[in-house]
């Protein structure tokens, strides 16, 4: 992202959020609210050039109307709609009330969008409504390319980092999900996530088809699946601020499955809730959509695998994020992960360290699946790729992946599958940016080899051997450093967090503990 991208998020976040403060509504109150006046400002301006455009193309036998736009891919906005008309509002106006009906009059002209936008702008007070008008009006459209699009993942990341672990509930950390689009590489097809959040796989995977000149609206379809009401708004609201569409849906998606998703797609991408209890098994019993049977723990996790398994066709990929505990979990985990190495499935495995989540610190797995490996080379195979010390410290309690680290990641699945690579891969300066070494310095001969500490290939029989764990760190081993290489900070660090996670589940297991003491003490009093 250029810097005039970076400086114009800052100055609209710092503006936005200032106004938050000095209104005393709370951020979960403001966020969507936000983020609608983004995406109306972002219609308002395309919607100015096809105006143009199209009164420039006008002959006079007729007005142009409303299909004029949207055959050009454009919300139609009515005179009330359009965001110069609120920002124009007389001194005095009731601006949130005005700007709930400019909402409703783009959702009645506009069929895709009905029941999408907010409608709670009375809840703000006016002079901060007028505020954010104005601050939002100042998005300079001649910066090129997608800076709307960009401006709202901005905005949907610094919310979820504010909102704590509400924000964990719709969005992944762009990094991840870039990674996870370059190694299942959605060139075309069928794109399903039954736990798509605010849609950030399906802005990202676009992306990608247009990273590699081809139209994403004629190359990708998009179904999504989304528990919360207001989530699925968000999700829709982000793919209309990209340009995109797709049949996005409300469901639980343990229970209900709208899309009839067994073996129906090419590429299935999500980041599931890790570890949740309390689903009723009952209902899942003879649901073809979990082949290898419930587990019998109350986790979900390999609910969900199974999901994302069973909804892809004979050559569909998979990538999502998972919880660490489940390339290890025992019993009834165990044999379901036995079950889908010997089905050939499992593709690649990538850990991924410490703190790239806003509302959590501990580290994840990426799991890959692949159904077209049958046959190939890779069928008895997995890939296992730790990727933990790979990384860019945005802050004391932030990292990320750099482009070129996803990169030089993505390129060493590219030559474990025998395709062609994508640029070098690195190197970045700077101190902040841990092991980042060029894809041509790693496998200096253009094939892939294992790397150790890196990357390592394992068959069949040794991940047999090592009791069915897909845990990269089993396989890959340790890097060889120089004694002045080893960061000894950053490892201890590293413990540290997750002693502090330790610690914090054991107080809160305490309390519990305390709690259930004193009621049963209650109880034998009475």
């Amino acid at each position: 992202m250029t810097n005039s991208y970076a400086d114009v998020e800052r100055r609209l976040w710092e503006s936005a959020d200032e106004l938050r403060a000095n209104s005393g509504v709370r951020s979960w109150e403001y966020s969507v609210p936000v983020l609608g006046l983004i995406f109306l400002r972002f219609a308002d301006q395309k919607f100015a050039l096809a105006q143009q455009q199209i009164e420039g193309a006008a002959t006079g036998r007729r007005v142009p109307g409303k299909t004029d736009y949207q055959a050009r891919g454009v919300v139609y906005l009515p005179p009330e709609s359009r965001f110069s008309t609120l920002l124009n509002l007389p001194e005095g106006a009731d601006i949130g009330r005005a700007t709930n009906d400019a909402m409703a009059a783009v959702e009645r002209e506009n069929e895709d969008l009905r029941g999408v936008l907010p409608r709670t702008y009375t809840r703000l007070p006016n002079a901060s409504l007028v505020a954010l008008l104005r601050s939002l009006s100042r998005i300079p459209v001649e910066i090129e390319g997608d800076v709307f699009g960009r401006i709202y993942e901005y905005f949907l990341g610094r919310f979820a980092m504010s909102e704590g672990q509400r924000g964990g509930e719709f969005f992944t950390p762009t990094a991840l999900v870039k990674l996870i689009v370059e190694v299942i590489e959605p060139y075309h097809g069928l794109i399903y996530d039954p736990a798509c959040g605010s849609g950030g796989m399906f802005v990202q995977s676009a992306r990608f088809v247009q990273n590699h000149q081809k139209n994403p609206s004629a190359e990708i379809s998009i179904y999504g699946q989304e528990a919360a009401a207001e989530t699925v708004r968000l999700c829709r609201m982000n793919l209309a601020v990209h340009g995109l569409s797709g049949d996005i849906r409300q469901g639980n998606s343990y229970h209900e499955d709208p899309h009839n998703s067994r073996g129906a797609f090419d590429f299935v991408m999500a980041n599931p809730p890790f570890n949740v209890n309390g689903v009723d098994r009952e209902q899942l019993r003879d649901d073809p959509r979990f082949p290898f049977g419930p587990p019998r723990v109350d986790n979900a996790n390999y609910l969900w695998i199974q999901l994302f398994w069973s909804a892809l066709n004979e050559r569909g990929r998979a990538g999502f994020v998972m919880a660490n505990s489940a390339s290890d979990a025992r019993a009834s985990e165990l044999e379901i992960r036995r079950r889908l190495i010997e089905s050939g499935g499992v593709d690649v495995m990538i850990s991924i360290g410490p703190n790239f989540f806003y509302t959590v610190t501990l580290p994840c797995t990426l799991w890959f699946l692949d159904r077209g490996k049958h046959g190939t080379e890779r069928e008895d195979t997995v890939l296992f790729i730790d990727a933990r010390q790979v990384f860019t410290q945005i802050d004391r309690a932030h990292r990320e992946f750099t482009p070129e680290q996803i990169e030089h990641l993505a390129n060493i699945v590219r030559l474990y599958r025998g395709e062609k690579i994508d640029g070098d891969g690195g190197p970045v300066n700077g101190r902040d940016v841990i092991y980042n070494v060029s894809t041509a310095a790693a496998f200096p001969d253009g094939r892939y080899r294992d790397v150790p500490g890196l990357c390592r290939v394992a068959t069949r029989a040794e991940i047999e051997a090592q009791g069915w764990s897909l845990n990269p760190g089993r396989y890959v081993g340790v890097a060889a450093r120089e004694a002045e290489g080893f960061v000894f900070a950053e490892r201890l660090e590293e413990l540290h967090e997750e002693l502090e996670t330790l610690n914090a589940e054991a107080r809160k297991l305490e309390e519990r503990i305390g709690e259930n003491v004193a009621m049963l003490l209650d109880q034998a009093n009475r």
